[in-house]
């Protein structure tokens, strides 16, 4: 007999879908690479909520930045030359993306001019950033993914602070999503192709010591985007499953949030009126998805 119960289901409703309007299949080299060369219209990740409510997608092949209104309305705030993958509100309520094509950017919202935050370490381009944290002290920690996998685990996790570029760790097979736990004390790290979740101490020097796998999943393809709610719960958006997962500070699954459409859950924000929602991106359909919970998301610099 287990000691622990089985993980609770909660149901998805859809909240907002991509308008027809900004729909056209086109082949592209993101999708020629990434989706076997199938005709896209869209492939959605990346959401956060700014101050006001309204909640930001990054469309990847497109090099597409859309705002969505409470009410599920979308406006396209810039279409320029990138492949934005993640997408997070500084403390100055400030936009940073983390592009695929051209590495660490930042968004003008009010003239949608994108230009560069880092965009090579040294004198070396990254692999393919893929998604972006921030500290409370304002620190930002990305992971630059590119190809890796488990025939190329050369992945790397970045710190970003004053102006100077850290390499924490560059021996991931596909560093993805990332998030620290509440007394940031630890950053974990979505390690997709291991279908695992990554836990990396962080010394007091500024860098790391014995990583280790905090979770390990199976099947799909693997964990994407994170998320840390207020009691120091983690989400873990399950790329191919369709579902978020929901795991204790210990790591013991207490939920699984289903998708009521499409298989590819690929990240998520805490929005809503108390906080207590969670907006997941269903990037095949270019859905977002709504789920309601009983417990508040940890607060982000978009809701202070």
């Amino acid at each position: 007999m287990s000691l622990y119960p089985p993980p609770t289901h909660i149901k998805t409703t859809v909240f907002a879908s991509v308008p027809d309007r900004f729909r056209t299949k086109k082949r592209t080299i993101w999708g020629d690479t990434n989706r076997g060369g199938e005709a896209l219209d869209c492939f959605l990740e990346g959401p956060s909520f700014d101050r006001e409510g309204n909640l930001w997608v990054v469309d990847i092949p497109f090099g597409r930045i859309f705002r969505i209104a409470p009410n599920g309305e979308w406006t396209l705030v810039t279409e320029y030359d990138g492949e934005p993958n993640g997408l997070k509100f500084d403390k100055n309520g400030g936009i940073v993306i983390a592009d695929y094509k051209n590495g660490m950017m930042k968004l003008d919202p009010a003239s949608g001019a994108v230009t560069p935050l880092v965009e090579r370490r040294r004198l070396e381009r990254f692999k393919g950033c893929n998604d972006l944290f921030f500290a409370a002290n304002g620190d930002m920690y990305f992971t630059d993914q590119g190809q890796t996998g488990l025939q190329d685990p050369t992945g790397r996790v970045y710190r970003w602070r004053d102006g100077v570029l850290d390499l924490l760790i560059g021996t991931v097979p596909s560093p993805n999503g990332l998030v620290m736990n509440l007394a940031e004390t630890q950053l974990l790290v979505a390690v997709t192709r291991a279908n695992a979740v990554w836990r990396l101490p962080l010394m007091a020097d500024g860098g790391v010591s014995k990583v280790g796998v905090f979770i390990q999943l199976s099947g799909g393809g693997g964990p994407d985007g994170m998320a840390l709610d207020s009691a120091g719960n983690l989400y873990v958006a399950h790329v191919g499953n369709g579902c978020v997962w929901s795991f204790s500070p210990l790591g013991h699954p207490l939920h699984c949030i289903v998708s009521c459409t499409g298989l590819s859950t690929t990240n998520m924000a805490f929005g809503g009126p108390d906080n207590r929602s969670l907006f997941i991106t269903e990037s095949d359909s270019g859905t977002v998805l709504r789920a309601e919970l009983t417990v508040a998301g940890k607060k982000m610099y978009s809701h202070t």
